[in-house]
């Protein structure tokens, strides 16, 4: 019998894998990590369509920056299944601090899958983002900041959040990631991890990841300029933010 736990997942009868299926594109599912995924990352990550509009993954991306960034999701969507797991006998759904599902994929009408893109719920760790409009944003109260976010409780509606995503070129444009950051966010984000301020970001010029989010419900907040080198270039940042509404 499946972990009542797991909902809203389904589980996938050929991989035993739980996925949540999106809210429109009925063909695109949301897993967790493969072994076999980390083969994709290493030519995904150094297409300049992927990584111009990405700030964190170094460049060039080698092999053994794939093998450590799968043990880490992998790890967290392992530990957050195993509490979930432990939780099997409790009468009513408990909360928790991640989602065990990231991989974006498309299903086809074999029933095989092929991978579309990645999208990650987390903490917000920048001083920055987490800063109040008008409030000091200097090394010291941005660590205050970010401090203060990672000391709050599981299920703490006063959490700030942030996503990070991306979809592989030939998926660009087809509308895919509005649905992803729909589902996600309200089927699992919401009722799941109790998340209810969340902050989206975009580089300058990323209009498609504006377009996501404001399609969602977000609207700006700040634009932070020469917010981030990239390459020996200064990148400025749109920030969004959406307030979920529950109940």
């Amino acid at each position: 019998m499946a972990n009542p736990q797991l909902h809203p997942l389904e589980i996938n009868p050929r991989t035993g894998e739980p996925f949540l299926r999106l809210k429109d594109r009925k063909d695109i599912i949301i897993t967790p990590p493969r072994r076999d995924d980390v083969a994709l990352y290493v030519p995904i990550m150094n297409d300049p369509r992927i990584y111009e509009w990405l700030g964190s993954p170094p460049f060039p991306y080698t092999k053994e920056h794939a093998e450590e960034w799968y043990a880490k999701i992998k790890q967290s969507s392992d530990a957050i299944l195993a509490e979930l797991e432990a939780a099997r006998e409790s009468p009513e759904l408990v909360l928790v601090g991640e989602s065990p599902i990231r991989v974006i994929r498309q299903v086809k009408e074999d029933g095989e899958d092929v991978y579309v893109g990645d999208i990650g719920i987390i903490r917000c760790v920048e001083g920055k983002l987490l800063a109040p409009l008008a409030s000091p944003v200097d090394d010291e109260h941005q660590a205050n900041y970010v401090e203060a976010n990672a000391a709050l409780a599981v299920g703490d509606p006063n959490i700030i959040w942030t996503f990070g995503y991306y979809v592989v070129p030939s998926y660009h444009g087809k509308g895919i990631m509005t649905d992803v950051v729909r589902s996600l966010l309200w089927e699992w984000a919401v009722p799941r991890m109790g998340v209810r301020t969340i902050v989206g970001t975009a580089f300058e010029g990323n209009e498609g990841s504006v377009k996501v989010f404001q399609k969602n419900g977000f609207v700006k907040t700040k634009f932070i300029k020469n917010h981030i080198q990239m390459r020996g270039q200064w990148r400025n940042l749109q920030v969004l933010e959406l307030l979920a509404q529950v109940g």
